[in-house]
């Protein structure tokens, strides 16, 4: 086959373009957080990761302004030559207290950092063993180790502990998953990983992309679950939701992280993370310690939501955190219209499909911040009834009454 014949096989997102249902690369006018402006009107924002909404705070925005005025806009080269800077050292610092580790390193990105810390620690003759949920990153990191690739069924302990069971004891074991994963909204058994982990020789390692901010008094999910870095060999973390910011970190034992800070290529040959984004980091940290009641308004809101949506008659599958899942099974197409019908109505999520999520859970993923008010959840629920109704998403509003009154009775 010819290099781009691939190219005019594909057809579904021209197919969806030309249907006006196709919800990818859309751009926003305006972002103040909880809303948005898209295609000239205000919508309700639920399709952030913004969970704590600090990217309008004013401490936050001034930090990125003071980055830029003393350091300009690029540190124009990698952390391992000329792009350390004595901010990226406090950084890397302020992140190991913060979770509770010796030592941490931060990366560009988030994605980066799951990439080379995965395949510079698993090497010929290793294993990394995956829940089969984990992110797009966790497994591409995997994919470019030398290591043997594992899965198990997702938050599922009989199947990690058989996946175990059948590697050599000896040989180098990493069990990587999500604290919070980004589709459910359900949060890893991490007691349970630590006990047959520990059992099988295996080493830990956390995403907790999506826990920080939200679990644990914002620290993650090992401290949700009282646990420590005794406890958990590596902890990942990202800056581009809770930290207002873009960029990533890893923390653990110092030795481990000097390891990885000198053989992680994603680090190694990428140029650092500019002032105005660490600087952001520091500030955002500085408020999740300083002001507590971001995580708890964030957790108050996905709760009102949950119960919400539930009442309504939506599937929502296990979520636990402020990613809520509207899941609307097997119909790829009716997805699509629920987004438009919701967009068009006021709301903004985001419509996830296959190869995303498994052909039977096509969803509308939603996620929610501190800075949405109660009104502006009350109007969303109010929208999500109407255009559930309209595409048979709920039962009608007679029907759960009906329902209602006689579970009651």
């Amino acid at each position: 086959m010819e290099l781009f014949d691939k190219v005019e096989k594909f057809t579904i997102a021209k197919e969806a373009m030309k249907a006006g249902i196709y919800p990818y690369f859309q751009p926003l006018a305006g972002s103040e957080g909880s809303t948005a402006t898209f295609r000239g009107r205000e919508v309700i924002m639920l399709g952030s990761n913004n969970y704590l909404g600090l990217t309008t705070h004013p401490k936050v925005r001034a930090a990125a302004q003071r980055g830029i005025e003393e350091y300009g806009t690029s540190c124009t080269g990698s952390r391992f030559l000329n792009g350390t800077l004595q901010f990226h050292l406090e950084l890397d610092k302020r992140l190991a207290e913060f979770v509770g580790a010796e030592a941490a390193i931060v990366f560009p990105t988030g994605y980066q950092t799951n990439l080379g810390t995965i395949s510079s620690l698993v090497g010929k003759g290793d294993y990394v063993i995956l829940d089969k949920d984990s992110h797009a990153c966790i497994v591409d990191g995997a994919l470019l180790s030398r290591g043997e690739l594992r899965r198990f069924i997702h938050n599922d302990m009989d199947s990690l502990r058989a996946v175990l069971a059948k590697l050599p004891h000896d040989a180098g074991k990493l069990v990587v998953f999500d604290g919070v994963y980004s589709m459910s909204g359900d949060i890893a058994p991490l007691p349970e990983i630590v006990e047959i982990c520990r059992e099988y020789n295996a080493r830990v390692m956390v995403d907790d992309a999506h826990s920080l901010g939200v679990l644990g008094g914002g620290r993650g999910t090992a401290a949700h679950y009282g646990m420590t870095m005794d406890d958990v060999d590596l902890v990942m973390g990202t800056f581009s939701k809770s930290f207002a910011s873009i960029g990533g970190f890893v923390a653990g034992k110092a030795d481990v992280i000097h390891y990885i800070q000198h053989n992680a290529r994603s680090l190694i040959f990428s140029a650092s993370l500019p002032a105005a984004n660490a600087m952001t980091v520091l500030a955002a940290l500085d408020i999740i310690e300083n002001e507590p009641e971001h995580v708890q308004r964030v957790l108050d809101n996905a709760d009102f939501m949950r119960e919400g949506l539930r009442a309504l008659g939506f599937n929502i599958g296990p979520s636990q955190t402020p990613i809520i899942p509207v899941i609307i099974g097997d119909d790829a197409i009716r997805t699509g219209l629920a987004w438009r019908a919701l967009v068009d109505n006021g709301v903004y999520t985001n419509p996830v499909v296959p190869p995303a999520v498994p052909p039977s859970m096509t969803l509308l993923r939603t996620s929610y911040m501190a800075t949405h008010t109660r009104e502006h959840l009350q109007q969303a629920l109010a929208i999500f009834e109407t255009v559930g109704e309209n595409l048979d998403l709920i039962p009608p509003k007679a029907e759960r009454e009906r329902s209602k009154n006689t579970v009651s009775a």
